[in-house]
C-alpha cells in the first residue's frame, strides 16, 4: 500500500457516531456497546483487492499493518474506552489450514497491540463448518451460522468487554452468532470492528 492509497482510503468515521450503519445492522437483534468499520467499499473498488489480498493472497503482514492503523484512528475515539480484550472471529480449523492463517486474527493483532489490551485467540472457536457466505442472503446467512461458535473456558471472558474483530461486515450474521453466544457468559459485554463495511 503506497501513501496516497492509506491517504485516500474511505474512512468512515462511524467510531464518532454511535448510531451508524455498522451498528444499526444490530438493531433489534443483539445487545451490542459499540459497532464500527473502518472504510466502506463497493464490489469491483480498489478497496474491495485490499480486503481480498489480506484474506486470499497471505498477506498477513498488511492485515497486521491495516489493524494498527484501524487501532490508531480508533484511539482518539471514546470507541473504546472499557474494553477489556480483543478477540478476532474465528475460522473452523479445516478452513484455517486451507488457507493457512486467520486474517481476523493479524488484524485483532495489529489492533491489540496499539490499543494495548490483551488478545484472545483460541478460546473463542467455531463448533461446526460452514460454506462461505458470499451470495447468501441475509436469511441464509443467518442460518449458516447459527450455533457455530462456542468458548472453551468461559471464565477467561466472564465480567469482559470484548472487541470483536474481523475482516468485512455485510449482514452481520457472522459477528451476531458470536455475540450471540459470548453474551450468554455472565457480565459479558460485546463491542464490533471490522476493516470494511460492505456498502452496497
Amino acid at each position: 500500500m503506497c501513501l496516497d492509497c492509506w491517504i485516500d482510503l474511505p474512512v468512515t468515521n462511524f467510531h464518532f457516531n454511535r448510531d451508524n450503519k455498522v451498528a444499526q445492522l444490530f438493531w433489534g437483534r443483539s445487545v451490542i456497546e459499540n459497532a464500527t468499520s473502518w472504510f466502506s467499499y463497493k464490489k469491483g473498488s480498489n478497496y474491495q483487492q485490499l480486503i481480498h489480498y489480506i484474506k486470499y493472497k497471505g498477506l498477513k503482514e498488511l492485515g497486521t499493518e491495516t489493524g494498527r492503523k484501524f487501532a490508531t484512528s480508533l484511539s482518539v475515539s471514546d470507541f473504546i474506552k472499557g474494553v477489556d480484550m480483543v478477540v478476532p472471529v474465528p475460522l473452523h480449523p479445516k478452513k484455517k489450514k486451507k488457507r493457512g492463517f486467520n486474517q481476523s486474527e493479524y488484524i485483532a493483532r495489529g489492533m491489540a497491540e496499539v490499543l494495548k489490551i490483551p488478545l484472545s485467540v483460541d478460546n473463542l472457536h467455531r463448533i461446526a463448518f460452514t460454506s462461505t457466505q458470499t451470495n447468501k442472503n441475509r436469511f441464509e446467512r443467518w442460518k449458516n451460522v447459527e450455533g457455530i461458535f462456542g468458548v472453551h473456558h468461559p471464565e477467561e471472558f466472564t465480567g469482559n468487554h470484548l472487541l470483536l474483530v474481523d475482516d468485512v461486515v455485510t449482514t452481520g450474521s457472522t459477528l451476531e452468532a458470536c455475540a450471540g453466544h459470548i453474551l450468554t457468559i455472565p457480565g459479558t459485554k460485546v463491542s464490533i470492528a471490522t476493516l470494511a463495511f460492505a456498502d452496497y
